[in-house]
């Protein structure tokens, strides 16, 4: 059995005493692929989870299947998310089904209780009983299912692997992440779809590629004659992510916060089991760090905390010194999290120790 390894990036402290060590691993990309900066092993095989659907939407956007039905940018963005479960949630899910002619009882994600505290209490208040629709990844499997009518493919089992609409995922996935098909490893997701693993460095690849093509797309010159259409669906994700950051997760969630906070200026996404991807636009300061084009940032914390991952996350945009320092501050209270106890009282503190090693450009 693999063993985890992995370079220390966050140590909480209870009192004076060690309480807990978050060993993780960093890449930082640009859009040509090139590494700039490393901490742990930036080639670790990682299981991206949810962090994998903007790839996973450009599959479903690639079948025209948007168009066919009607679909919105908004619809584009909750496919994209692991959303709270709120009614604007539920709802805009349940919009996309009717266009797409497919109903609940057609989806193969199951229900769960949410990802807000909010709507889990307004939930038993209401003793209210979740469908399928209420999953965080309901968008994503609307989606598929309106990709399978698009290709003229079953809508039963279109989340197994050997459905037509799940290879053609799967070749996509690797294909944007500059990967043969075979380099791809796939298992199920704990929303029921295939799930990719790949290299770190691949993730942040991946989101390295939608900043800078968001930018090509806003060049003068970004007209549909001169930008490809690849380049085109991965700008309208972008584009899509950053107008409706509410559909990605939902209030209180760091990844809406996230893209709020920085006005546009990136992506970002959480992946279950504290993987996270972020995607920065062109700009002097990605330019500064060694950058062509857009620049990609991938985490994977090895324990799954979320806790630690939010921490080193915000750190790694105050050390590569992203957007403003306003923005930034923003964020101070994930990337500094207060330790309390029941009573408010201060008992501990995390340090984080994510030096970034500068690799080929950036060196």
């Amino acid at each position: 059995m693999a063993r985890a390894t992995g370079s220390i990036a966050a140590t909480t402290y209870r009192g004076e005493t060690i309480e807990n060590t978050h060993l993780a691993h960093v890449a930082v990309v640009d859009a040509q692929g090139h590494l700039l900066y490393q901490f742990g092993d930036p080639a670790r095989l990682t299981l991206a989870r949810s962090a994998a659907k903007p790839a996973q939407a450009l599959a479903v956007l690639e079948t025209g299947a948007f168009e066919r039905f009607g679909f919105e940018e908004a619809d584009l963005a909750l496919m994209c998310g692991s959303h709270n479960s709120e009614e604007r949630h539920i709802e805009r899910a349940r919009q996309m089904l009717a266009k797409a002619q497919a109903s609940e009882a057609d989806l193969r994600c199951g229900s769960h209780p949410p990802l807000s505290d909010d709507v889990y209490r307004a939930w038993i208040k209401r003793d209210f009983t979740p469908g399928a629709v209420c999953s965080n990844c309901s968008g994503k499997h609307a989606g598929m299912l309106a990709g399978a009518r698009a290709i003229g493919a079953a809508l039963q089992d279109y989340h197994l692997a050997e459905h037509p609409l799940q290879v053609r995922v799967k070749h996509t996935v690797a294909e944007v992440c500059d990967l043969p098909d075979d380099a791809v490893q796939w298992a199920i997701d704990g929303c029921n779809l295939p799930t990719p693993a790949f290299p770190l460095e691949r993730l942040a690849r991946l989101y390295a590629k939608l900043a800078d093509a968001a930018a090509q797309a806003a060049e003068p010159t970004g007209s549909a004659e001169s930008v490809s259409t690849r380049t085109a669906a991965l700008a309208r994700i972008y584009r899509a992510m950053t107008t409706y950051p509410e559909m990605v997760a939902g209030e209180g969630r760091f990844c809406t916060a996230l893209m709020r906070g920085f006005d546009g200026a990136l992506i970002a996404k959480v992946g279950a089991e504290a993987s996270y991807a972020i995607g920065v636009r062109p700009s002097q300061q990605t330019a500064r760090l060694g950058a062509a084009g857009g620049l990609g940032i991938a985490v994977k914390v090895e324990d799954g905390n979320k806790t630690a991952l939010y921490a080193v996350v915000a750190d790694l945009l105050t050390q590569l010194e992203i957007g403003t320092a306003a923005q930034r501050a923003q964020f101070e209270s994930f990337r500094a999290p207060p330790m309390r106890n029941t009573m408010g009282v201060e008992i501990g503190r995390m340090m984080l120790s994510v030096g970034l090693e500068a690799v080929g450009k950036a060196a």
